[in-house]
Parts: structure tokens; C-alpha cells; sequence
């Protein structure tokens, strides 16, 4: 049996004992923290541990937010086995504003969204004085003018006894986001550890990342060479105006720096910039429709002209001139009649077939960022032997495509989850937090940019067992960019969070006395977890040898020329020395 950490508030054999989270915990109750570890190192459990020693230490309440209902329904699951005497309750938005009211003073542990968090209290429904914790789940979006950010501020404004515990895996690269999260949620101290951390490392699952790419087929480039000339020849155009200014191949960063210096040369009173700026515009539209083609496929494609032709700027002057136009028009007519025929469908295909070859009870996540998209792939995959796909999409019903409710979101991942469906096809919805244990393969469709969505994708695997991660590149399109492009920010998002862990005060420090109600049981016997963490310390401490027994050559070095230390061409005053 292995060793469980044991708590009044806990319920006993539930919590496996590891070092790090008893230090995290400890961490975060000596004042407000936000956790950074990786996906699957257990940041659900340390919140739970907060959880249970601040109803254990105070008399307050503890409200737990996170971003969907789906979360909000995974976090209730999680605690009703583990915490002791304790009901906890969920509030969304699927419960009447009128009955929301006696809710709120129903249990000492209420996990909602913050969007309800935040409208209950701006109604007079809900008052946080006596809520003694508040934890945030997935912090990193407690920016601008998000909900989470919002409750946060709220809620400092109104507790009398006050602590925030944030957590995520993927707070951002930009230093000015992850301050701006410290300071919205009042964060004076940050727990981070890497996926090499010495007393981490043995706990994580295997991950292994591979690479495939793909070459897109002679048809799809067809569809797109009458965009790609006619995209060329507007940047043409822009370059001789000196508009167009950065070099290499057409990007969108050249094509938003080329709108910000059309849009400097009307207030110029440059009478040709008006024609620029609609060019430059429409150049944009043709680099996103032909990266669609090219990286997506037609189903994205479809789904991105009929955003166009029915979205808030579909009568605008510019987009009906660009929907009308031949080039255009004759793509739609060819979509229409086109079935998905992109290779990366056939990968898709290719690796879960080989997957439930291997092993039927194999669970996998396909991840794409289009709903016509994921719809294609849904098809593709049904007539998989032992494949049982089912979609994973948003609430939202827009472009024709329907939306999944709330509770049909939860039913479709306990599908998942209980087997009767073995493949996971979802859009960004299914990226944050879902704790979906058996998912041993995931496939990105498409890399994406952003460093945050590449650590949520790629931590829906590995979380229990070793998992896979498979990512499809189309060879010669912006897929290789925005691969390499996330790389750099997930080391980007390492030294923002230790630069602004160096900034923020840091408060009393954390010194183990907070775990005095904990212990650690095993079939041996019980010891305290403080004599818990500290022998683990000693188990994990990087020995430093008082010797060094490394063997030092002296190399033979001879007396080099004065003109070695002088700018090429130099005189020195050597060569006016009379012979």
C-alpha cells in the first residue's frame, strides 16, 4: 500500500503522499500563491489539501471558479469523495438566477463559473465576506476583462479574511500577463517547478512528442494558386509604395505592419492610401482563406467563407465585393461539391486505426481548431474498426454549426470517459484542464501559435499512464512557422514567470508549519508530513563532492602577436621599431 496523506477535513486512503504538493500546499497557505506546475503534476490535489486546512483553520466558506461548466463539473466530482463531513455544491448558469440565492449559503464548498460569481454579486445575491478561499483554476485568464479577473477583485474587496490560490500550467509568455494576473488576483508569491524537478519528475507519466508531416495534395494547391497571385500581386503593388516592407515571404506580420503604414499615410493626407488600406485588407483575407486551404483543408475553408458571408461584417462594401469576386465565387462553387480531401485526414485515420490495432481500450483526443473541420474528421473516423469518435465542441451555435449544451458537454466526455466512445474530436474547449485519465493519444490537426493552447492540448495525455503526442505539419505552409513559433514561447513563458516570481514580495516564508494537521499514513506506521517532506528533501538533495577528481591538462601556449588583439588593418607601434 502506498503512503496517504491523512487530514480531519480529508477522507482517508484517498490522496497518494508526495513531497512537492505538501510543499505547495504549504506554500499557498502562508498567503496568496499561484501554482505553476506542469499538466498532470497534481495541481487539483494541492488545492484540495488548501481546501481542506482552510475549512479545518477558519469558519469561513471556500468558493472554487473555474472558465466552463465542464471544468466546474470535473472540480465537483473530484471533491465530494475527498472532502470529510462536507457537501460540496456547483452553481452555473444552468441554475435559475432566483434559486441561486439560497445556493449561495447551501455548503462550505460551492465551484462555480466566474461569469455567475461575478453577475450574483453585481445583483446583490451573493456577498464574499465570510469566504475565507478562493481558488482559481486555469489563472492564467484572471486578465482584461475576463470574469475571472473581475470575481477576483471582487472578492479582495469584499472577504474580511482573504486568500487566493491560483493555479495553472501555462500562465503565459508575456511578462506583462503573468504580472497582470499576480496583481488582479492580489498574488505575493509564486510556486513553480519544472518537469525535471528532482522530486517531480519520478511522479510525471511519459510523454512522448512526434512530428509528421505532410505533403498537401496537387488539388488543394490548384484551389489556391488563383488566391496566392492574386494576394502576390496586391504586396507587389504595396512594396513599389513602400508600404510593403518587410522582407521574405508574405506573412501577417508584414501584412498588419503594411495597414499600420497605410493608415500613417492618411493621416498624412496621402489620397492613395484609402486604396492601399482596402488592398492591404483584402490581402488579409486572401493569407488567412489560403492558409485554411493549405493547412486545414476544405471543410475549414467552407467554414471560413461562410463566417465572411454571414458574419457582423458581411454587408460591409469591401467583404460583398470580395465574396463577388470570380475568384471567389468559383472557390465556393468548387467547395461545395468537394469532399474533405486534405492528407492530414488520412494521418488522422492512419494513427487511430494503428492505435486500436494496438489496443482496443486505447482513448484519443483529436484536436483541430474549426467545427467543419472536426465534423469532417468525426466522419472520417466512424467507419474505423472498433473506432466510436464522438465531437467535443463549444456552446455557442454559429455559421450553421450547432453548439453543445452544458449537460451535453458533460455527457459526451463520461462517453469518453466509461469507453462507449473511444475517440475525443474537439476544438479549443476541450484544451483547458479536463482530466480525462485513459487518454493515452493525442493528435494535433494543426500546430497552433500559442504556447498556452500547445501545453493544454498536449496535457490531456500522459496524466496517468505514459501517453502520446502527435503533431501534423503540412510541409510548405504557416503549420512549420507556428511549430517553431510555440516552442519559443513556452521558454518565453519560463523566464517571464521567474522574472515576475523575483519582482512580486514574497511575505512571511514558508517553513512547513502549515502541515501540522497533516500526516502520512502507511501500512508501517504514521509519521507527520512535516518529518515527511523534510526526509524527502534529504532523499532528493544534489550532493556537492568536497573534491574535484577531474583530471586538468595544462596546454602549451605560446606568446601570441600583438596584431591578434587589433581591428584588422591596425597600425601598432611594434612596426616602428628601428631595426
Amino acid at each position: 500500500m502506498q503512503a496517504r496523506i491523512s487530514h480531519p477535513m480529508l477522507s482517508s486512503d484517498i490522496i497518494e503522499a508526495r513531497a512537492y504538493q505538501l510543499e505547495a500546499a504549504d506554500e499557498a497557505l502562508t498567503g496568496s500563491t499561484m501554482l505553476v506546475l506542469p499538466t498532470a503534476a497534481g495541481k487539483t490535489v494541492v488545492a484540495w489539501m488548501v481546501i481542506a486546512e482552510r475549512l479545518q483553520s477558519t469558519t469561513g466558506w471556500t468558493l472554487v471558479i473555474a472558465p466552463t461548466v465542464a471544468l466546474v463539473e470535473q472540480h465537483l466530482r473530484g471533491l465530494v469523495p475527498v472532502l470529510q463531513g462536507i457537501e460540496p455544491i456547483s452553481v452555473t448558469g444552468k441554475n435559475p438566477v432566483a434559486k441561486r440565492v439560497d445556493l449561495w449559503g447551501s455548503s462550505r464548498v460551492i465551484v462555480a463559473t466566474p461569469q455567475v460569481v461575478r453577475n450574483d454579486i453585481v445583483r446583490g445575491s451573493l456577498d464574499l465576506t465570510d469566504c475565507s478561499l478562493l481558488v482559481v483554476d486555469e489563472a492564467h485568464h484572471a486578465t482584461g476583462e475576463h470574469a475571472m479577473a473581475q470575481v477576483g477583485e471582487m472578492y479582495l474587496s469584499q472577504a474580511s479574511n482573504p486568500l487566493v490560490f491560483a493555479t495553472t500550467a501555462s500562465p503565459g509568455s508575456r511578462k506583462d500577463l503573468v504580472r497582470e494576473v499576480c496583481s488582479r488576483l492580489d498574488i505575493e508569491r509564486i510556486h513553480l517547478r519544472a518537469t525535471d524537478d528532482p522530486m517531480l519528475v519520478e511522479h510525471l507519466a511519459g510523454l512522448e512528442l512526434q512530428e509528421i508531416r505532410v505533403t498537401v495534395p496537387d488539388e488543394i494547391r490548384e484551389l489556391a494558386e488563383p488566391l496566392v497571385l492574386w494576394q502576390r500581386g496586391i504586396v507587389d503593388r504595396q512594396r513599389r509604395l513602400g508600404r510593403y516592407v518587410m522582407p521574405g515571404a508574405i506573412s501577417h506580420a508584414g501584412l498588419s505592419n503594411a495597414m499600420d503604414r497605410a493608415q500613417t499615410a492618411i493621416s498624412r493626407g496621402e489620397s492613395n492610401a484609402y486604396q492601399s488600406v482596402s488592398q492591404i485588407a483584402t490581402a488579409m483575407r486572401l493569407h488567412h482563406l489560403i492558409n485554411h486551404l493549405l493547412s486545414q483543408g476544405c471543410a475549414a475553408s467552407r467554414e471560413f467563407l461562410m463566417r465572411l458571408s454571414t458574419g457582423d461584417r458581411s454587408t460591409t462594401k469591401s467583404t460583398r465585393g470580395f465574396l463577388r469576386d470570380p475568384r471567389i465565387s468559383g472557390l465556393i462553387r468548387s467547395l461545395e461539391e468537394m469532399d474533405e480531401m486534405h492528407s492530414k485526414v488520412g494521418a488522422v485515420r492512419r494513427l487511430v486505426r494503428e492505435r486500436l490495432r494496438r489496443d482496443s481500450d486505447s482513448r484519443v483526443i483529436v484536436f483541430a481548431t474549426f467545427r467543419d473541420t472536426v465534423s469532417a474528421l468525426e466522419i472520417a473516423i466512424a467507419d474505423l474498426k472498433d473506432a466510436r469518435p464522438v465531437r467535443f465542441v463549444g456552446q455557442s451555435s454559429r455559421g450553421g454549426s450547432e453548439g453543445l449544451s452544458a449537460k451535453q458537454q458533460v455527457e459526451r466526455l463520461d462517453e469518453f470517459r466509461d469507453g462507449s466512445a473511444n475517440v475525443l474530436v474537439a476544438t479549443s474547449v476541450g484544451e483547458e484542464g479536463l482530466d480525462i485519465p485513459s487518454a493515452d493519444l493525442v493528435i494535433f490537426y494543426e500546430p497552433v501559435t500559442s504556447e498556452i493552447r500547445t501545453i493544454q492540448r498536449r496535457g490531456r495525455t500522459g496524466r496517468h499512464r505514459e501517453g502520446e503526442v502527435v503533431v501534423l505539419i503540412a510541409e510548405e505552409t504557416r503549420d512549420e512557422g507556428a511549430w517553431a513559433a510555440a516552442e519559443r514561447r513556452e521558454e518565453y513563458m519560463r523566464r517571464a514567470v521567474h522574472r515576475v516570481r523575483r519582482e512580486i514580495a514574497r511575505g512571511s516564508v514558508a517553513n512547513l508549519s502549515n502541515l501540522s494537521q497533516f500526516e502520512i499514513k502507511s501500512e508501517e506506521n504514521t509519521i507527520s508530513a512535516i518529518d515527511f517532506v523534510i526526509a524527502e528533501r534529504d532523499l532528493h538533495r544534489i550532493e556537492i563532492s568536497e573534491t574535484d577528481d577531474v583530471e586538468i591538462r595544462e596546454s602549451e601556449s605560446s606568446e601570441l602577436p600583438p596584431d591578434t588583439f587589433r581591428a584588422s588593418g591596425q597600425t601598432g607601434l611594434e612596426q616602428f621599431v628601428d631595426d
